[in-house]
């Protein structure tokens, strides 16, 4: 296990996760979203792919499972990406500070936590513009309030082991992710 590294990737909504996400899917290295499991439960219970559908099922989830019942979940599906012979995974989305704990007690210091930051300004612009989903900026404060609120979403924020910041260009953002991953010694090419 010590060669396996989990890629975990925390920040409010609108902070970049995705483009890092993305990025290292490019490179090869399997994923595996938190919010699948939300747009799954919500397809399953037949209700519409909105916000407030997304919102209901992220804290109904936590309600009934626990606030650690994302992190269970994902972490079968991560040993299932090591057993078939995978060293690296990432993950999008963690939420909860149990969510955090669970991948800390799981995987030790091979969970690396990597908070992205970025402006509320610029994180809300994003959300405003973005093609999936998009909120307007009353939607976009709500979100936040949620998950900060709700779904212990600022620790670890807090206490991630890595930042970037994120508040120009996706370009930048991939060059500061592989900058930090010659930081720890680890090759995608």
């Amino acid at each position: 296990m010590q060669d396996k590294k989990v890629f975990i990737f925390v920040g409010m909504p609108g902070a970049g996760k995705s483009v890092c996400v993305e990025y290292l899917k490019r490179k090869g290295l399997p994923s595996a979203y938190f919010g699948g499991i939300t747009l799954d439960e919500i397809k399953q219970r037949g209700m519409d792919v909105n916000e407030a559908s997304e919102k209901f099922i992220r804290e109904d989830i936590r309600a009934k499972e626990g606030n650690g019942a994302y992190a269970v979940r994902i972490i079968k599906q991560i040993e299932e990406l090591f057993e078939s012979g995978h060293n690296y995974v990432v993950v999008d989305g963690l939420y909860s500070w149990t969510e955090y704990k669970i991948f800390k007690q799981s995987f030790g210091p091979n969970a690396i936590i990597i908070a992205l930051v970025a402006s509320l300004k610029v994180r809300h612009q994003r959300l405003t513009n973005r093609t999936v989903r998009p909120l307007n900026e009353v939607e976009a404060t709500e979100r936040d309030y949620a998950e900060i609120e709700n779904l212990e979403k600022g620790g670890p924020i807090a206490n991630a082991d890595y930042f970037l910041a994120n508040e120009n260009t996706v370009d930048e953002a991939t060059k500061d992710l592989e900058n930090l991953l010659t930081h720890l010694g680890i090759d995608l090419t």
